[in-house]
């Protein structure tokens, strides 16, 4: 008996990770006026949201005061790959329309205002 549970719930563990997003994990943003982060990407309600984990700069990892915010906001997919919701860009502090293309462990994201015709253009890697 104790090996069916056991292996009924390392089955349901194993269908868990299996059934991941591609989006969620951590993604390495660009460099953006001399710092870049180390996002979070996870569920949050029916969309995926991002935080900000850890901050670097020349120097190295930093106590950035912008650490623990969301950075990627209520991200809902489109199809299997693309995402849209909300971008806060922390140099401005500022939220625009957001929307995330994946490729494998790439991430194009584009902040967007005027209804999406002006965009601003990060790419993002994951490293887990």
């Amino acid at each position: 008996m104790k090996h069916f549970f056991f292996t009924l719930i390392s089955a349901l563990g194993l269908a868990g990770i299996a059934a991941a997003d591609p989006i969620e994990g951590v993604w390495q943003t660009e460099v953006d006026e001399g710092s870049y982060a180390l996002v979070t990407i996870a569920p949050c309600g029916g969309a995926y949201c991002g935080t900000i984990s850890k901050t670097f700069n020349a120097s190295g990892e930093y106590q950035s005061p912008n650490l623990g915010k969301q950075i990627v906001r209520n991200m809902v997919p489109q199809d299997g790959t693309e995402y849209r919701g909300q971008v806060w860009r922390p140099s401005n502090d500022k939220v625009y329309l957001g929307k995330i293309a994946l490729s494998g462990n790439q991430m194009a994201l584009r902040g967007c205002v005027a209804g999406g015709l002006i965009c601003a253009r990060q790419n993002w890697v994951k490293i887990r």
